[in-house]
């Protein structure tokens, strides 16, 4: 696969870039120099997890259930803090008023599986309209919901790449640097009109674009604008060759990327890699995991999930018996089993699976996965079953907990702002204010600064 801008041979692997002893003859005509350096804070990965691991203590997120309490370290206990405006304190965290959700999630009024728009009609109740327990899992949602994503981020009307690149080249001209100019630029174009500005530039100037960009700019917002500047499957997979490059792996990379994609975005990343950086996904996820979170994962880049948005409710309660005979009922744990139903099934199926599951079992299923799985496969397991619910409210957690509490994990802030910039972070924005009684925007404002803070800012159309 070939990427505007992008050499068809790939790229040299990292870090360094250019190879040792080739600097003089550097770059080749039509080659990028980046990723060299990128991200450039710490030197050229994403930051290790906390020593004490992910998941566990101080790590993202602890074992026995996602969110641990209060979603991340340093996120308000169960009890503390409200979900959603208007609830007394004690109902709990992420729990909407009138019963119980699933594990802090609320349910989203759009919400994407892939495969475009449907009907997800839920499973009848039971007589009498009880549940048992007398908790409904979905308390006061429509019979129906209708999904539909939304990025903040949308190509510009008469777009002009020759007029972008003329403004950006003076932007970039003289002494100093017009910072704002840029952002103006960036961060109102679409990923493909910003491949066509790179080009353009080139073919104007005969210089490149990242190459005076990089030379121009420093640190995180250095970092934030060659991420926009790459396409968006060559971001997914350069983050995960960086997750699993050098020593460590970085494990929440790997569970973000590969469990959260759609089966044609899987598709692509895995060429993608196999273009870019010739080689081979699942042979490198099979060297650097190992265990059940290593099958989880080799499931997962296969791209064959089922997307077919219609729900098939015997096949629910029949998965929902199935799984719960696999951990709940027995000694022990059948690890395959939960594998095979969260690796295949749709998302809308899965979420009826776990409507079944906790009206039979009187749990829901995500805290059944806490009380039978920890480490990676835990999360990776919750993080499909959080992605059946409520997949922006996933991604909302993520970058509350890569702000909170002391230092800021400006990689997965980058990461996740950038990816879901064209998808679905309007509903992001909405599920982050309805969990945590605060806007994105006013998180990052108070936790970034400079140019860096207002590109930030601009793409979450704050």
């Amino acid at each position: 696969m070939s990427y505007p801008g992008y050499p068809p041979t790939g790229y040299p692997p990292f870090p360094g870039y250019p190879p040792a002893g080739q600097e003089s003859s550097f770059p080749p005509p039509g080659q990028y120099p980046y990723p060299s350096g990128f991200p450039p804070v710490g030197g050229g990965a994403y930051p290790q997890a906390p020593s004490s691991g992910y998941p566990g203590a101080g790590g993202f997120p602890a074992p026995g259930g996602y969110p641990s309490p209060g979603g991340c370290p340093g996120a308000p206990q169960p009890g503390g803090a409200a979900s959603y405006p208007g609830v007394p304190p004690g109902q709990g965290f992420g729990v909407p008023p009138g019963g119980a959700g699933f594990s802090g999630y609320p349910q989203p009024p759009l919400q994407s599986y892939g495969g475009g728009p449907a009907q997800v009609p839920l499973p009848g109740g039971f007589p009498g309209g009880q549940y048992p327990g007398g908790q409904a899992p979905f308390p006061g949602q429509p019979a129906a919901m209708s999904q539909g994503t939304q990025g903040t981020i949308r190509a510009a009307a008469n777009f002009d790449a020759m007029r972008d690149a003329e403004i950006l080249r003076k932007a970039m001209k003289g002494f100093g640097t017009d910072e704002q100019a840029i952002v103006d630029v960036v961060a109102n174009r679409s990923n493909d009109q910003r491949q066509k500005i790179k080009a353009a530039f080139k073919t104007m100037y005969g210089k490149d674009l990242i190459k005076d960009l990089k030379s121009e700019l420093s640190g995180n917002m250095e970092e934030l604008i060659l991420a926009l500047f790459m396409p968006s499957t060559y971001y997914d997979a350069w983050s995960l060759r960086n997750a699993m490059q050098g020593a460590g792996t970085q494990e929440r990379v790997l569970i973000e990327i590969l469990c959260t994609r759609t089966n044609q975005e899987i598709r692509e990343i895995v060429r993608c890699y196999q273009s870019e950086f010739g080689r081979d996904l699942e042979k490198d996820i099979r060297s650097d995991t190992s265990g059940h979170f290593e099958r989880l994962l080799v499931s997962m880049c296969q791209g064959n999930r089922d997307e077919n948005q219609s729900v098939n409710h015997q096949m629910a309660q029949e998965d929902a018996q199935r799984l719960y005979q696999a951990g709940e009922g027995r000694l022990g744990t059948d690890e395959s089993c939960f594998n095979m139903i969260l690796a295949t099934r749709s998302f809308p199926q899965l979420k009826a699976t776990m409507e079944a599951y906790s009206r039979m079992a009187n749990r829901d299923l995500l805290s059944s996965v806490g009380r039978e799985f920890s480490g990676y496969v835990e999360s990776g397991l919750k993080t499909i079953l959080q992605c059946a619910l409520n997949r922006p409210a996933f991604f909302a957690e993520r970058l509350y907990c890569s702000m909170k509490g002391a230092g800021t994990d400006d990689s997965t802030l980058v990461r996740i702002v950038v990816s879901r910039s064209e998808i679905d972070l309007v509903q992001i924005k909405q599920m982050f204010t309805q969990m945590y009684q605060k806007t994105l925007g006013t998180m990052i404002a108070s936790d970034t600064s400079g140019d860096y803070r207002r590109l930030l800012l601009a793409i979450v159309g704050q």
